[in-house]
């Protein structure tokens, strides 16, 4: 049967069903696929493993960015370093002090959308440190930020449980505590030039019970930048770890409305 032949019902229906496709269809290309992944200090790529198994399962291409946490500028190069590689638009996301990091990187033409997780957002002109003070962390109270001859600081690892992931098992904790990247004190002092989530759509996830940052600050710096913001009950500063189902639903949010 041809389609002149079709009841008048049969042939509206069908061009509905072709009008509705050809409508959908460009919101389903626009779709951002390339996703770059910066971790925080203190910690590595590895923490984004159960956030990229979810989105790579989901079609995504997802990179992650090893910072040497040597200096602000080579951790940003860093980033740099892996946008250039993306094949097109990519949504930028980081954890903790990698907020920072991707307020600088993210200036770059492939960046569409920036995504903070329990994470630091200065503004040109402001660090991380200096910013930190408007809603201080039970961590940055304590007494369990350590620092080395040479000016690289750690988190003691008898307390790293309690102020960095609280929501993670003894053992997960303790592996990551004793696998620490020392990230070079001058990096919580570094100034930003540029902030791209003044140019670009972003979006931040709250970890409410975070003792690394205040969830004050984190809600602070979202609602300065009109940030889409959600937040996760219960959630330690390692939310990317214990809450990975959670994260990647926003970095997919961010993916799906990024222009």
């Amino acid at each position: 049967m041809n389609q002149r032949n079709l009841p008048f019902h049969l042939t509206v229906a069908l061009a509905a069903f072709f009008v509705l496709g050809l409508a959908t269809a460009p919101a389903l290309a626009a779709r951002v696929k390339n996703i770059v992944l910066v971790h925080g200090a203190w910690a590595d790529g590895s923490g984004w493993r159960g956030v990229y198994d979810i989105l790579v399962k989901d079609g995504y291409n997802v990179s992650i960015v090893q910072e040497p946490e040597t200096s602000f500028q080579e951790d940003v190069a860093a980033t740099k370093r892996v946008l250039a590689q993306q094949d097109g638009p990519c949504i930028l996301v980081a954890h903790s002090y990698g907020g920072a990091v991707i307020t600088e990187a993210g200036t770059d033409p492939s960046v569409a959308g920036l995504v903070y997780i329990a994470a630091h957002m200065p503004d040109a002109g402001e660090n991380e440190a200096d910013v930190g003070q408007r809603f201080p962390s039970d961590l940055s109270k304590s007494a369990a930020i350590k620092k080395t001859a040479d000016g690289f600081t750690y988190l003691d690892p008898a307390q790293f449980h309690e102020y960095f992931a609280a929501d993670l098992s003894a053992e997960e904790a303790g592996f990551a505590a004793h696998s620490q990247v020392l990230n070079a004190a001058d990096n919580f002092k570094a100034v930003i030039t540029t902030a791209a989530w003044r140019s670009k759509p972003s979006w931040m996830l709250v970890a409410a019970k975070d003792r690394t940052i205040n969830p004050d600050l984190e809600r602070w710096y979202a609602r300065r930048a009109g940030s889409r913001m959600v937040e996760v009950p219960g959630a330690s500063h390692s939310v990317h770890v214990s809450k990975p189902k959670e994260v990647a639903a926003l970095i997919k949010e961010a993916a799906s409305h990024a222009k």
